[in-house]
């Protein structure tokens, strides 16, 4: 069975950063990811990209920049029309939930690392 593929916003090459740390687990939880990140680099055999590149059947998109740096990718996000975007701790953003839900795209406030740790992703 194919996972779904998701996207991280924020991609970082720092091991101490959740999200890399999330797409360690992803990976070893046989998801396919894409990356979308402040540099560019190589992230497990997977390109961090920096513009917003319109990926393909995007199921979720999960979130580690801050609320204050969401702004641009408002557009972006809904044109990749995922099934849900995930708010990971410190990234939660009223504005941007309200603008998913007037584009029925479901959101939770969660954490990518614990929903993977509890098979609840």
């Amino acid at each position: 069975m194919e996972k779904n593929k998701t996207l991280i916003i924020g991609a970082s090459l720092k091991p101490e950063r959740y999200a890399y740390k999330a797409a360690q687990k992803l990976i070893e939880h046989g998801h396919d990811i894409y990356l979308v990140g402040n540099r560019t680099g190589t992230l497990f055999g997977k390109e961090i990209h920096t513009e917003s590149v319109s990926f393909p059947d995007v199921d979720t998109v999960t979130l580690y920049v801050s609320a204050k740096n969401q702004t641009d990718y408002y557009d972006y996000i809904i044109s990749l029309q995922p099934r849900r975007v995930i708010f990971n701790p410190g990234t939660e953003n009223p504005k941007l939930e309200s603008l998913l839900q007037s584009h029925d795209i479901v959101f939770e406030r969660a954490c990518t690392l614990v929903l993977l740790g509890t098979n609840a992703y």
